[in-house]
C-alpha cells in the first residue's frame, strides 16, 4: 500500500526533471565528496598563498617607511644647512671673506637714456681693509725666471722637454728656461 500518488500535469513534469531517490540512477558519493575535498583543500591552499603575499608586502612596506623616515631626516638637515648658509649674517661673513663690499648709492638708467639717481662708490674705510688681487701684465710674466736648483747646473729629463723639437736652449723663452743665467 504504500504506492506513490501519480502526479499530474505540472507536477508530473517537474518530477521528470529530478531523478528518483531509490533505484539504479541514484549518484555515487565518492565523487562528490571526492570535489567537496578537493575544494575545501584548494581554499585553504589559496588562503595561506594569499596570506604569505600580504605578510610580505607587510615586510617591504615597513622597510620603505623606514627608509622614507631615514630620508626625510636626511633632507631637514640639509635644508637646515641651506638655511643657516643663506642667513643674511652668514652671506655678510661669506662675502667680506671672498673681498666683496656693500655697493653705494645704484643710478637707473631709464628706457628713453635718461639717469635717475647719482651712483656713489662703495665707502673707502671697508675698502682699505681689501687686499687687492695681483695682476701682471703678459710682459711681466715673459720677464720672469725661474731659479734652478744651485747643485744641479745640468738640464734634468723634464727641462729639455720644455724645448721646442729641433731648437737649441738659446731658443726657448725666459719664462720656460729653468737654468741660471751666470752673475745674476
Amino acid at each position: 500500500m504504500s504506492r506513490k500518488p501519480e502526479l499530474r500535469g505540472r507536477a508530473a513534469r517537474l518530477a521528470r526533471l529530478f531523478p528518483a531517490a531509490t533505484g539504479p540512477g541514484q549518484a555515487a558519493r565518492a565523487p562528490f565528496v571526492l570535489l567537496v575535498v578537493l575544494l575545501l583543500g584548494g581554499g585553504l591552499i589559496g588562503l595561506l598563498v594569499l596570506n604569505s603575499a600580504l605578510s610580505e608586502g607587510s615586510f617591504k612596506l615597513d622597510d620603505l617607511q623606514r627608509d622614507t623616515k631615514s630620508l626625510t631626516d636626511e633632507e631637514q638637515a640639509l635644508q637646515r644647512d641651506v638655511d643657516a648658509y643663506s642667513a643674511p649674517e652668514a652671506l655678510v661673513r661669506r662675502a667680506r671673506e671672498l673681498g666683496m663690499v656693500p655697493g653705494g648709492d645704484p643710478a637707473f638708467l631709464d628706457p628713453d637714456g635718461t639717469v635717475k639717481g647719482v651712483p656713489s662708490p662703495a665707502s673707502g674705510a671697508e675698502t682699505a681693509s681689501l687686499r687687492m688681487p695681483l695682476v701682471l701684465a703678459p710682459e711681466a710674466i715673459a720677464d720672469l725666471t725661474v731659479p734652478a736648483p744651485a747643485d744641479s747646473p745640468s738640464p734634468t729629463p723634464t727641462q729639455s722637454t720644455a724645448q721646442a723639437p729641433g731648437s737649441t736652449p738659446s731658443e726657448v723663452p725666459p719664462s720656460t728656461n729653468p737654468t741660471p743665467t751666470p752673475g745674476r
